[in-house]
């Protein structure tokens, strides 16, 4: 473990709400969220936010199955590149928006392709007569984000809508820009050439970073519960400030029922928040 992680307090939680319009319809909630703590102190997040829409069945077994690919892959990069951080920033640079992408798309169609045949269901003909696998994944369609933080780098990578955020006492900042992403149309896993449309970032982390330091990735969800990007940074700042002054024992525990809140009062969305917050011991 690095003298960095050695002096750091560092937690992880987050929780997954069904949306107020969910709950009235009798829909379940489409989100999922997964962390990893690797025994090097490297943490891995994800969240996804299944579709939903008829076209789109079983997207809550999509969204589950895209959290749990990108660990599993990230995982086993940190694994393979134990010990030598400069050549997993050196590869993550490279190939994230490539290799990795292709990754993450390959063994996410793999695995629901595989569930699919499982369960018995169905497989769509096309014109030809022959298995329609692109129909397949379509049932399943979910969008992905996914955020790795080391002691000395973060990877962030994003596919369709949602939020990837820092927040520090410099303000809020979006690790990834939301302008990259399509409005109102997402892009999804379930899509032809997926990893084309996969937004990666790689960023060393200042060896003298201000601390306390929050990490956030959120569903759209949240950020649609909100009229404008500046209304939603300061509830961003608000998290953060929560933080500081109570804890996070006090934030997660009552997370939940924010959440669900913030879901009645806005985008009538499920909501899934999922945060990284590191504060030097005694802060």
């Amino acid at each position: 473990m690095t003298e960095r992680v050695r002096h750091m307090i560092r937690s992880v939680f987050g929780a997954s709400v069904q949306g107020a319009s969910h709950i009235r319809n009798g829909r379940e909630c489409q989100d999922s969220l997964k962390k990893v703590v690797k025994d090097s102190g490297a943490v891995i997040l994800s969240v996804a936010d299944g579709h939903g829409s008829e076209s789109c069945p079983y997207s809550k077994t999509g969204s589950f199955t895209a959290v749990n690919v990108f660990c599993k892959i990230m995982g086993d990069y940190l694994d393979t590149y134990a010990g030598q951080p400069e050549m997993l920033f050196t590869f993550l640079k490279r190939e994230g928006d490539t290799k990795i992408a292709q990754e993450i798309e390959a063994e996410w169609k793999r695995r629901i392709l595989r569930l699919h045949t499982r369960c018995k269901r169905e497989i769509p003909l096309n014109a030809e007569g022959g298995k329609d696998r692109e129909a397949v994944y379509r049932l399943y369609g979910s969008t992905l984000l996914g955020l790795v933080i080391t002691a000395d780098f973060l990877f962030a990578f994003q596919l369709g809508d949602g939020d990837i955020v820092k927040v520090s006492e410099s303000g809020v900042r979006h690790v990834i820009e939301a302008d990259k992403i399509l409005g109102t149309e997402t892009y999804s896993l379930s899509r032809a050439e997926a990893w084309k449309k996969a937004i990666t970032l790689i960023r060393r982390r200042e060896e003298n970073e201000r601390l306390p330091v929050m990490y956030m990735l959120s569903t759209d969800g949240l950020s649609n519960s909100y009229k404008n990007d500046g209304e939603f940074q300061k509830t961003c700042m608000d998290y953060y400030a929560l933080l500081k002054e109570h804890g996070v024992k006090a934030v997660s525990g009552q997370l939940q029922t924010w959440l669900q809140e913030t879901s009645e009062m806005g985008s009538g969305d499920d909501i899934t928040a999922l945060f990284f917050y590191e504060a030097a011991q005694g802060q």
